[in-house]
């Protein structure tokens, strides 16, 4: 006796085409396209996964040193000085202050100098 799959192969194209939604030209119609666009979407994905932390960690330090420009101090001397003066603040505090909190971050510059 033969299987006959036609709901189940509906289903599984419905549901890779329902994933493929959005896509550009025939990548979210076809069927054949859209399995080929999901494969590449998840390895970029997961590739760039780990890519995210470099990306936040340089959005951090161009908010510090743009909450430091109005206090005419280096991000390098700052970082530097932070260090030596034991005040252990990570970048994402500190532009978390200098973007939310800049009252709370002129005083830490001021303890720096």
């Amino acid at each position: 006796m033969r299987i006959k799959r036609g709901q189940t192969k509906r289903q599984k194209h419905k549901k890779v085409l329902k994933a493929a939604k959005g896509y550009r030209l025939s990548y979210s119609k076809l069927y054949r396209r859209a399995t080929e666009a999901l494969l590449h979407a998840g390895q970029y994905s997961f590739a760039h996964r780990r890519k995210r932390a470099g990306q936040f960690r340089r959005q951090w330090i161009q908010r510090i040193n743009a909450g430091l420009q109005p206090h005419d101090v280096k991000y390098s001397k700052f970082i530097n000085s932070l260090s030596s003066n034991k005040i252990e603040l990570n970048r994402k505090m500190l532009a978390d202050l200098a973007l939310n909190h800049a009252d709370v971050f002129a005083e830490v510059v001021k303890a720096v100098k």
